[in-house]
C-alpha cells in the first residue's frame, strides 16, 4: 500500500473505506506528453458501494477503463454505514487535498458534499452523477434520460407478459426513481393499456435501505408475482439483486438496470430469466469526465446522456430475448420513435 493508501485507509473510519480493489499506480501522470498534473481519479461510491452488481459497478468500470488507459492512479472509496452528510464532504475534500482530480461522487446523495468541496478546491474538478442541482465552473453534472431506456423496458415487458400482468419495484420513493416508473408505465401502456402493473417502492428515504437490501427487493418481487406479475423491472441498486433472485427462482421474467444485469457474475445463476437491462452508462460518463481533465479540457456544466447518443438504451445479452423477434422488432421500433421525436417520455408518473 502506497503511503498514500495508507493515509487514506486511516482515514477512513469517520468517512467510509477504501475498496479492496482500489489498484496503487498513483505515481502516474498520464500518458505521454500529457500535462496533467493530478495523482489520478477519485471514486466515491452511492449507498450499496462496490459489488451491487449494478450503478456502483457501472461507475467503477469506468473508472478502471479511464486508469488503464490513460495510466493515471486512482482511488475508490466505500460509503460508511449511517454516514453523515459530512463524512461525505470529508471524503471529497480527501481526495481533493491528496491531489486527485477529478474526483466523482457517485450518486444524487452527494450533491450537497460536491458543493461544498468544490468551493475549498477550485482547481479540482468535481463530478456528480445523476444530479444536476450543483452549478460551479468546477463541477460536472452527469446525468441521464433514464425514462428513455425505462421506456424500452415497458415495451419490453408487455410484449413478452403472456399474463398480460407485470411489476415495477423502485428502490427509493424519490424524483429520480420517479422518472424510471414513469418511463416504465409509458412503455408497457403504448403496447397494450389494458395490462396490469404492480407497483412496489421499497423505502421513502434512502438511509433505509432502498438501495442496499436484497431481501426488501426479493420480498417485493414474491408478493407481485403472488398477485399475478410475470415479468418484473426493478430500479433498485443492490436491492435489484432480490429482485432478480426471487424472478429467476419462480421462473419468471427480471428486467435489470443501469448496468447489463446478464453480464453479472453474481447474477449467473439467474441469468437465463433476465430479459434486459434499461442501461444507462455510468461508467462513459466517468470515462468521458476523466478523458476531459486528463486532456487539459475539463467538461463544465451539465452532461446528460439520452438513448440518441447511446449511453442509455436497452441491453439485449440474452439469446432467448434476442430470440423473440417480436419483442426485439417492438423495442427497437419504440426506439426510433424516441430518437426521432415522434414519442416523447414522461419523467413523472
Amino acid at each position: 500500500m502506497t503511503a498514500t493508501l495508507a493515509v487514506l485507509a486511516l482515514a477512513a473510519t469517520g468517512c467510509g473505506e477504501t475498496s479492496n480493489e482500489a489498484s496503487q499506480d498513483d505515481n502516474s501522470k498520464g500518458p505521454a506528453g500529457s500535462s496533467y498534473k493530478g495523482k489520478g481519479i477519485g471514486l466515491a461510491y452511492d449507498i450499496g458501494g462496490q459489488g451491487d452488481q449494478s450503478f456502483n459497478d457501472a461507475a467503477y468500470a469506468g473508472y478502471s477503463k479511464a486508469r488503464k488507459e490513460f495510466k493515471i492512479g486512482g482511488v475508490d472509496m466505500e460509503p460508511g454505514d449511517g454516514e453523515s452528510s459530512a463524512d461525505k464532504v470529508q471524503r471529497l475534500e480527501q481526495l481533493a487535498r491528496q491531489g486527485y482530480d477529478p474526483v466523482v461522487g457517485v450518486g444524487f446523495v452527494y450533491a450537497p458534499a460536491v458543493e461544498a468541496a468544490a468551493k475549498k478546491f477550485p482547481d479540482t474538478t468535481f463530478g456528480i452523477i445523476d444530479d444536476n442541482t450543483v452549478k460551479a465552473d468546477n463541477v460536472v453534472d452527469l446525468v441521464f434520460h433514464e425514462e428513455q431506456g425505462s421506456y424500452l423496458a415497458g415495451v419490453a415487458a408487455a410484449k413478452a407478459s403472456k399474463a398480460k400482468h407485470v411489476g415495477f419495484v423502485g428502490g427509493v420513493d424519490i424524483p429520480l426513481i420517479h422518472k424510471f416508473e414513469a418511463g416504465f408505465v409509458q412503455g408497457v401502456k403504448s403496447v397494450d393499456p389494458k395490462i396490469k402493473i404492480e407497483k412496489r417502492y421499497l423505502t421513502e428515504k434512502p438511509e433505509e435501505g432502498g438501495f442496499s437490501s436484497p431481501d426488501k427487493g426479493q420480498n417485493a418481487a414474491s408478493g407481485q408475482i403472488e398477485s399475478g406479475a410475470d415479468v418484473i423491472y426493478h430500479a433498485a441498486g443492490l436491492s435489484g439483486q432480490g429482485v432478480i433472485q426471487e424472478a429467476g427462482s419462480q421462473k419468471k421474467w427480471a428486467i435489470g438496470v443501469d448496468s447489463d444485469q446478464y453480464k453479472q457474475k453474481a447474477l449467473a445463476k439467474y441469468k437465463d430469466y433476465i430479459l434486459g437491462s434499461a442501461f444507462k452508462d455510468v461508467g462513459g460518463a466517468v470515462y468521458d469526465l476523466t478523458k476531459s481533465v486528463v486532456e487539459g479540457k475539463p467538461m463544465k456544466g451539465e452532461q446528460r446522456y439520452d438513448l440518441e447518443s447511446g449511453r442509455v438504451g436497452f441491453s439485449d445479452s440474452n439469446p432467448k430475448y434476442t430470440a423473440m423477434k417480436d419483442v426485439v422488432a417492438a423495442v427497437e421500433k419504440a426506439e426510433k420513435d424516441i430518437i426521432s421525436g415522434k414519442v416523447e417520455v414522461k419523467i413523472v408518473p
